[in-house]
């Protein structure tokens, strides 16, 4: 494994002004467009497939074969289009934000290596719309590309014209899912399309589209620059590269943290000056609250895209939430199911009716009103929506309640018997009465 404190997505962060254009030139900037400018599309699509690059969105799909899916021919009347999901609403995940906030122009970069290697001559960039300072300053990057001809008609005279959209979404949740976004981009209710087609044959406007992730596209400049092979010696053979895993909860020092694929928890609380007032760690999540949660056993589990799944979560979007002893896991999993009751957007039956039902048991289950077969009514509710719900927010609703129960059953049944305590003693009283 590389070093895990060598800065490559976030090298510039630091940098005085790193968000303005004259920094990102200074410090290798729009370099790498040059390179990619003279090569074929077929060639750049190559490079990332050989690089092993995925997605860092969550699934973790690999990106050059997503691009591949887009036609390899231009049609003026079926435009190419590339979408950027930033929409970053992950309970937990804070990097895309950032990675906007400090190194724009990195992303404005990577937009237009992929827009050409996809032959799309527009990309939107939707963001959601409460981050007002980080949709400003992209504003201003995008901006600065343009007067400084990265952006526009014939890119440094290579005949490529490209267009940006920064696009502010209204802060749904359900809009982080590609074709929900795309609905809404298109000024309809942000609500999952069904598959096939796939956005590739059929996307925005019905044409051809690649969405893909802030920090997958920041990532591509940087490979056209160092090569697949320099990309490779990082992380692991099937998850190569670094990743920024945001790390927060009780820790010392929560944060971003930059490492290679592979990292482990132990690793990056080590980074993060371990737990906070050295109370020990309890439960975790690896990729936000919509992945299995972990427990302090799991500390030396590789969080690349295969150990996670092999621990029996999912490595998502690397937004590591920290939980100490001191915290009820009952109520962590009652606080993300009001989540996602509230964020479901209504379209099918099972996460609409689950995630309420869900809720209801919960709440009553934490406020002591509990009985164990609530424990089991929750699972075959989950068991009704896992699989079955028409996107994968469902999915990720029962996450968090099934592996609550798998792994800390007890706290769930003491609630139960608090409660059988307190019926009891209410018996007794009024036999007495």
């Amino acid at each position: 494994m590389a070093d895990p404190i060598t800065p490559v997505l976030t090298k510039r962060w630091l940098s005085p002004n790193s968000w303005r254009l004259s920094t990102y030139e200074q410090l290798e900037g729009y370099t790498a467009i040059k390179n990619a400018l003279r090569k074929p599309q077929e060639q750049i699509v190559a490079l990332i497939k050989d690089a092993g690059l995925r997605g860092r969105g969550g699934a973790g799909f690999p990106a050059g074969v997503k691009w591949s899916f887009m036609p390899q021919t231009s049609d003026p009347a079926r435009p190419h289009y590339l979408v950027i999901n930033a929409d970053e609403g992950e309970p937990g995940t804070c990097k895309d934000i950032p990675l906007m906030m400090a190194d724009p122009h990195s992303l404005i970069e990577g937009c237009i290596i992929a827009s050409y290697a996809m032959r799309a001559n527009h990309c939107f960039i939707y963001v959601r719309g409460e981050v007002l300072h980080c949709i400003r300053r992209l504003h201003a990057a995008v901006r600065e590309a343009y007067d400084a001809g990265y952006l526009g008609n014939d890119i440094l005279g290579s005949g490529f014209d490209l267009d940006i959209t920064v696009h502010a979404g209204a802060g749904a949740y359900i809009c982080g899912e590609e074709t929900a976004l795309l609905d809404s981009l298109e000024g309809r209710r942000g609500q999952p399309r069904l598959k096939p087609p796939f956005p590739a044959a059929a996307g925005l406007y019905a044409k051809p589209t690649t969405v893909n992730n802030v920090e997958t596209i920041a990532t591509v400049p940087y490979i056209v620059n160092g090569g697949s092979d320099w990309f490779r010696e990082m992380g692991t053979e099937k998850s190569p590269g670094p990743k920024i895993y945001s790390v927060s909860g009780h820790v010392e020092n929560p944060g971003q943290y930059e490492a290679p694929l592979g990292t482990t928890l132990r690793e990056l609380l080590e980074l993060a000056g371990g737990m906070k007032d050295g109370v020990p760690l309890k439960f975790w999540t690896p990729g936000g609250s919509s992945t299995p949660l972990l427990t302090a056993d799991h500390m030396d589990v590789p969080l690349d895209f295969e150990g996670a799944a092999e621990a029996g979560s999912m490595l998502g979007t690397t937004a590591i939430m920290v939980f100490n002893e001191t915290v009820s896991v009952p109520w962590a999993v009652m606080k993300w199911t009001r989540f996602y009751e509230h964020e479901s957007c209504g379209k099918c039956t099972p996460c609409r009716e689950g995630t309420f039902w869900l809720a209801q048991v919960l709440e009553r289950m934490v406020e002591g009103r509990g009985t164990e077969e609530d424990i089991d009514t929750m699972l075959d509710v989950c068991d009704n929506i896992l699989g079955r719900s028409f996107c994968a927010l469902g999915d990720g609703a029962v996450s968090p309640i099934e592996s609550g129960i798998k792994y800390f059953r007890d706290e769930f049944l003491a609630l139960c018997e608090d409660n059988k305590a307190k019926q009891s003693d209410s018996a007794l009283v009024g036999a007495s009465a």
